[in-house]
């Protein structure tokens, strides 16, 4: 047990985990097989994480900048993804500006937050994506496609 200072608030793992997604240490179990990715790092610094929704971090004033150009923050952020790539297996928020990723680390408001990454500034204009729980990694192609009108037979044929 870590000994923390008393007028800190302890957060219990499992409720972390229910609310920021898992954290380093932390054992994910991947589908109905008997495989687990163990997160190696979280980029979150520990109550500044980006969260959306009300009342939660993600707006103006507090995890949201304003007063910056549009220049200078994302076009969408998805935060706190569990990312699965060549790197490793680790927890981050995803930058992408202009259809690009541009930064995976920790996103926010510079002005309030630790930690945040230079090219992640999460602006008034700036989409948010929730990514509490789920796993993003590359080269992911959704193939599960309902073709539910006619006009879209002849892709069918063609893809299949």
């Amino acid at each position: 047990m870590v000994d923390v200072p008393s007028d800190w608030l302890v957060v219990i793992a499992g409720k972390y985990a229910s609310i920021y997604g898992p954290t380093t240490g932390d054992k994910i179990r991947l589908g109905d097989t008997n495989l687990y990715a163990e997160i190696e790092k979280d980029f979150a610094f520990y109550g500044d994480e980006c969260i959306f929704g009300g009342g939660k971090v993600l707006r103006d004033g507090m995890g949201q900048a304003s007063g910056y150009p549009e220049s200078f923050c994302l076009d969408t952020v998805i935060t706190n993804a569990v990312v699965i790539d060549y790197t490793g297996i680790y927890k981050a928020d995803i930058g992408i500006k202009g259809g690009l990723i541009v930064a995976i680390g920790k996103a926010g408001n510079p002005d309030v937050m630790d930690g945040v990454h230079n090219n992640m500034i999460v602006g008034v204009n700036t989409e948010v994506i929730a990514s509490e729980g789920m796993i993003v990694t590359a080269g992911g192609i959704d193939c599960h496609v309902h073709f539910i009108c006619p006009q879209l037979a002849e892709e069918a044929i063609a893809s299949g």
